[in-house]
């Protein structure tokens, strides 16, 4: 018998005894809460230590119904996740958030230990329901309705007496269980201590996030935010309780009812308490918090103990209630043309005001961003904000344009001054943008002779078509646009220092997509656009595909945004695009769905391998059968270790378009 296999008939004897009320020879539970679970498992649930269950992962269609019933938790829970994830990963853990009945609704993990994972059921859509897997971290936590750590041989199932998992519960605004919030590992160290931090930081972000939620739920209401510290109630206060007009407590977090509880109100009375009961004052002091200390923070006393707590009001955004000089600058301010183009990019910020400012100016405008950013956009947005918006906006891509091509396209010629050239001549594009806007779109691309002649256009405001002895004039805004670092051009003598001085009259910036803080903003205004234009039917954003688009690096930036949307459009199912819907780049952990228990099996009998032999290892076949791409299918080959038939590597095998 080898140690690992000792270890485990170890620990199905230690279950036994424990329940039976012989304290085992090793290892019996630290805690009363595991030894319950233990006996839960054996007198409740039925189950055997002595038969270990593989992990049951739900199939696709079970998963998403188990998702969109937390769906508007997930948007909010979504950035907590990954910002803890961000903190373990290089620690080992993998990180799962699963619904009240134990389903894992959203997972992060190391793709490298992609197999192992699954296997141990540390994955999307895995069953961790006490009834299922037995004593675990998540089932028990929703059993005991308490944060906990599961260590090693805590857990029932033999099969998991190396992993390590602490789960801590997220609660709604009535006090339900909604959610649980764990970290796992599938290796750990022996000693149960080395989890104290784990079980302190789950507890942390568990509740962030339940607070977060808290403050989505109730945002059209006024929040009481108070906390022990007067620094930290502002942006970390511990206690938040939703009033209404009256002070009357409608809904209250975790920390919250747990005060309330503390002082029995809820028995003295069938209605919600309101806070002059809670604490030593009027309704008036309550309302008058905003007003009276320049932090706007204000000092009461808890009723009955004399504790001193700090309270601030969040309060709900009315515009009506704006003074009207408020009113009136921002109203001088807005310029919705440009305004739409973002939300809160401290960036787009400073770009969009610079915008603003010299829309209506006739000084040169030089926008610098990666490939896809929005050049145009902004470039048109600035053209249709402006005076001139009622005349042409001529958009030029130098790099598009034959460099042969490129002279008579911008400047235009007279009748007869080329082999091939029009009767009646041609008006350049320069022609067509006067009283205007011309947008040079890649202008770092313009061959060097064009760039002098261009250069007398913007310095003198008049062109010479070719072929002509008479100079015709011009007078159109210039907004240029690159790519490209146009200094490291100059020095290279590919690009005129006079040019560029004469185009850099002001210099806007677009952040690419990957850095901006405003992204959701700039995925759902690029959906809307889209469904607005007649480029798609209507059609929503489920969560999972809205942390997929965020956590993405967009290399392509918006431009390869809107194929993403479109592709997924085109893929999707009932007019609701899931993570599943997405280009196979956008979303990096995808693995093909399950038909029921199948975590947990061989890795030589895998649905993948099985689906592969069933259609002779047809791969495009296969990728129907899983509605995902045939390179997909290739992919999963390659993380599950499947070696392909060498007829396939040379080429012999066939595949059925």
């Amino acid at each position: 018998m080898t140690t690992q296999q000792l270890a485990k008939r170890q620990h199905i004897d230690n279950i036994l005894s424990y329940v039976d009320g012989v304290q085992p020879a090793h290892s019996f539970p630290e805690t009363e809460l595991i030894g319950r679970s233990w006996t839960r498992c054996l007198t409740e649930y039925g189950l055997d230590p002595s038969r270990p269950r593989s992990a049951r992962i739900v199939t696709e269609q079970t998963l998403r119904e188990h998702q969109d019933s937390v769906d508007e938790f997930l948007n909010v829970a979504r950035a907590g996740v990954e910002q803890l994830y961000g903190m373990i990963c290089h620690l080992g853990y993998v990180l799962l958030l699963t619904d009240h009945r134990g389903i894992t609704v959203q997972y992060l993990g190391d793709r490298r230990s992609d197999r192992r994972l699954r296997q141990a059921g540390l994955y999307l859509g895995a069953d961790w329901s006490e009834q299922y897997a037995g004593t675990c971290a998540v089932g028990t936590c929703i059993a005991e309705q308490l944060p906990l750590t599961c260590h090693r041989v805590d857990h029932f199932d033999a099969t998991h007496i190396s992993l390590t998992c602490t789960s801590a519960p997220i609660r709604d605004p009535s006090g339900e269980l909604l959610a649980v919030l764990d970290i796992s590992a599938l290796d750990s160290p022996e000693a149960r201590y080395s989890q104290t931090f784990a079980l302190n930081l789950t507890q942390l972000y568990a509740r962030m996030i339940e607070d977060a939620y808290f403050l989505r739920r109730y945002r059209s209401q006024v929040i009481f935010r108070c906390d022990k510290s007067r620094e930290f109630v502002q942006v970390n206060g511990q206690y938040l309780f939703a009033i209404d007009e009256a002070g009357r407590v409608e809904a209250s977090n975790t920390a919250g009812r747990e005060l309330i509880e503390d002082m029995h109100l809820e028995k003295r009375t069938d209605q919600n308490p309101d806070l002059t009961q809670l604490f030593e004052c009027q309704l008036d002091d309550i309302w008058s918090i905003p007003f009276d200390q320049d932090d706007q923070v204000r000092a009461f006393r808890r009723q009955g103990s004399g504790d001193t707590f700090f309270a601030a009001l969040i309060q709900p955004r009315i515009v009506s209630s704006r003074p009207a000089e408020v009113e009136t600058l921002a109203a001088d301010e807005r310029v919705p043309g440009l305004d739409i183009l973002a939300a809160d990019d401290p960036v787009m910020r400073r770009t969009l005001g610079l915008a603003k400012r010299l829309r209506n100016r006739d000084v040169g405008l030089l926008i610098l961003g990666e490939t896809g950013t929005g050049k145009e956009i902004l470039a048109r947005a600035i053209h249709d904000s402006s005076n001139r918006s009622g005349q042409a906006f001529v958009a030029v891509n130098c790099a598009a344009i034959p460099e042969s091509l490129i002279e008579s396209e911008l400047f235009g010629y007279v009748a007869g001054s080329f082999t091939g050239a029009r009767n009646k001549g041609m008006r350049g594009l320069i022609q067509q943008a006067d009283g205007g806007t011309l947008f040079l779109d890649e202008i770092g691309d313009m061959p060097l002779q064009l760039q002098t002649r261009l250069l007398r256009v913007l310095a003198e405001g008049e062109i010479l078509p070719i072929g002509s002895d008479r100079p015709v004039r011009v007078n159109c805004r210039v907004i240029a646009a690159t790519h490209q670092d146009l200094s490291q051009l100059i020095a290279r003598g590919e690009f005129r220092a006079d040019l560029y001085y004469r185009l850099n009259g002001a210099c806007l910036k677009l952040p690419p997509l990957r850095q901006r803080a405003d992204r959701l903003h700039v995925i759902q205004s690029v959906l809307e656009n889209l469904i607005v234009s007649g480029s798609l039917p209507e059609v929503r954003l489920r969560a999972d595909a809205v942390s997929a688009l965020l956590a993405f690096d967009w290399p392509g930036n918006i431009r390869q945004l809107v194929n993403a949307l479109t592709f997924a459009e085109a893929t999707c199912h009932g007019g609701e695009i899931t993570a599943y819907d997405l280009p196979e780049e956008c979303v990096s952990d995808r693995m093909p769905p399950s038909a029921g228990d199948l975590a947990g099996t061989e890795p030589e009998s895998t649905p993948l391998l099985d689906a592969l032999q069933v259609h002779q290892w047809n791969i495009s076949e296969v990728a129907r059968q899983f509605d995902v791409s045939r390179p997909t299918i290739y992919r999963w080959i390659g993380q599950q270790g499947i070696i392909l038939p060498r007829f396939l590597g040379k080429g012999i095998g066939t595949e059925r378009k």
